[in-house]
């Protein structure tokens, strides 16, 4: 276990709320095996942004899931019975905030998503205690089923089987409406896509949407570019992300992409966030931290408005989400999920460094598929 005292750092404009004691955060995520990037960078935005609000009295309490959920579950119930955690977050993947989250937010625990968004969690099933900051799984992905409509004829489909794959393909069928070439479910963790690729070759597809993070989309990419395949690839942004581009190479060249956030979105907030996590970190942010430095600087802006242990008052406080968004405009809708707009980015080189930039926006205010489906007011 790695605990971390907040230090002073450069200034948030924080006023209001006096902290009168200490508020301890766990933060469980992915720091080892083919996602820690992922983690990592999760990780790393998130005490960023606590370090420079210059609040001492934020603790952080951070443990590694090794993407594991009966390991997530675990800490999560010793992060709330023996550490005392007064709020969660952290966690990347959606069959581990499945196996976690229900039971944190029925101990009355808050728990905010910097990531993982199941639709699960958002329809029927929202509970007034689980804030996701991210977006719910389908969204980038319908994004990218309405730029392949725009753009293709015959699309092969492929993500891993858990809850956020199943949820990708979903949004992306949503608004795609072109002929689909095929659809697969590849197994979690994969590394060998072999197979996978000889069946997009003789599908007869005019392009591949495939949403694989992490590590399998590393792998995918480096053998797709090796086969000779030269059908074009696109996927949500996870696909293309920051953290996996310099392993990926030049292949991601051209690719486009779909997210809420791209390190040029013009505007001050994201400015100072790419600058501050560059000179801290030696690297660019990927989205990844851009949704986990919000994460942080929505819990900061709820404790300057309520205690934490006035449960009410807090969360009406985080619904206000009055703090400055990396990504410009930012509300919550009814079952606490984000309404947000969602671009087209496209993988360019400056430099030497493969980056993304925007060049299209496909929804604004875009809101999620289910929750109409949440019962909360």
């Amino acid at each position: 276990m790695r605990r971390i005292l907040a230090a002073a750092g450069l200034s948030l404009a924080l006023s209001g709320y006096a902290y009168a004691e200490p508020v301890k955060i766990g933060v469980i995520t992915t720091l080892s095996g083919g996602g820690a990037g992922l983690g990592i960078d999760t990780r790393d935005a998130f005490t960023l942004a606590i370090k420079q609000s210059g609040n001492k009295d934020v603790e952080l309490v951070i443990e590694d899931d090794a993407q594991k959920p009966e390991l997530a579950v675990q800490i999560a119930e010793k992060m709330i019975q023996s550490d005392k955690v007064d709020l969660m977050t952290g966690i990347i993947w959606s069959n581990l905030a499945m196996a976690v989250v229900p039971n944190v937010v029925a101990q009355d625990i808050i728990y905010l998503s910097p990531n993982a968004g199941p639709s699960a969690l958002a329809g029927a099933n929202c509970n007034p205690n689980y804030f996701n900051v991210a977006y719910q799984n389908d969204n980038f992905h319908e994004a990218m089923g309405q730029y392949a409509t725009q753009t293709y004829k015959k699309t092969f489909i492929l993500a891993p089987n858990y809850p956020a794959g199943k949820d990708s393909l979903t949004g992306f069928k949503r608004f795609y409406k072109g002929e689909l070439a095929g659809e697969l479910y590849t197994q979690v963790g994969q590394t060998d896509y072999a197979a996978e690729i000889a069946q997009i070759r003789a599908s007869g597809a005019d392009s591949v949407f495939f949403f694989l993070p992490g590590g399998m989309g590393i792998a995918f990419m480096k053998q797709y570019a090796q086969s000779g395949v030269n059908i074009p690839v696109m996927g949500p942004s996870f696909s293309f992300s920051q953290d996996v581009l310099p392993a990926v190479g030049d292949a991601a060249l051209g690719v486009k992409n779909s997210a809420s956030w791209s390190k040029d979105l013009d505007n001050e907030a994201n400015k100072k966030f790419v600058e501050a996590f560059q000179a801290e970190y030696g690297r660019l942010p990927s989205i990844y931290a851009a949704q986990s430095w919000d994460t942080a600087n929505l819990i900061l802006s709820a404790l300057s408005k309520a205690s934490v242990k006035d449960k009410e008052a807090f969360r009406a406080a985080l619904k206000e989400a009055d703090f400055d968004s990396v990504r410009g405009d930012f509300k919550f809708n009814t079952n606490n999920h984000p309404i947000q707009d969602i671009y087209i980015r496209e993988v360019v080189k400056e430099g030497d460094v493969l980056t993304n930039k925007i060049v299209a926006t496909a929804f604004e205010d875009h809101t999620d598929a289910y929750a109409d489906q949440c019962s909360m007011p």
